[in-house]
């Protein structure tokens, strides 16, 4: 279908956005242009503020209003462990969680050999110059349970073992409230691997 021009600007902008489909896209900005003119510009207006004002945390590499971010800068927070996430999301699922008490550090991805993604194309180095001093005790690797995820922290464990630094995976397995019968057989064996006794 044909669209005027402003529109099919609008639409092909949010078909760019991840997860985001051609359909959604035309519902997208249909949507917006039902909007009011004050609704509209308060949309617009948020999304320049925040390409404006949020960075990086030049300690943990997380996204961040102000260096160093609340997170690395609290005292109430144990320096001593580093949580290693692949995503600036990874870090609010972790603290909806209220339980962890330490500091993290954002990878800003994966390795994947096959996608071209390098050691030098994700946050490692920053990592590695955090853990200079002998503040750092242990580092929790919490990347994605997948081939890259689990790549990615068997190289890091590699690095930092030798540093003196306990290194420790978060388990994998089958997630409360889930049947037997639905998991997959590599869910099903992390599950078994990471048994404890009760």
């Amino acid at each position: 279908m044909q669209y005027i021009a402003p529109l099919a600007r609008l639409i092909e902008h949010f078909r760019t956005l991840p997860g985001i489909g051609s359909k959604t896209a035309v519902r997208l900005a249909y949507h917006v242009l039902d909007m009011d003119a004050g609704k509209a510009r308060a949309l617009a207006s948020a999304i320049l503020e925040a390409k404006e004002k949020i960075g990086l945390c030049s300690v943990c590499q997380n996204l961040s209003d102000e260096d160093p971010c609340a997170i690395c800068k609290s005292e109430a927070r144990d320096h001593s462990v580093i949580c290693v996430v692949e995503q600036p999301q990874d870090v609010a699922a972790m603290e909806r969680m209220r339980d962890f008490r330490g500091t993290y550090h954002v990878l800003h991805g994966a390795l994947s050999p096959l996608e071209g993604i390098g050691p030098g194309d994700i946050r490692i180095k920053e990592l590695l110059a955090r853990l200079s001093g002998d503040t750092v005790k242990e580092i929790i690797m919490a990347t994605n349970p997948n081939v890259e995820g689990e790549a990615t922290a068997m190289y890091l464990a590699k690095l930092i073992k030798p540093l003196g630094i306990t290194v420790t995976r978060i388990a994998h397995g089958l997630p409360i409230g889930g049947d037997l019968e639905y998991a997959d057989e590599v869910t099903l064996a992390k599950a078994m691997e990471n048994r404890r006794e009760i």
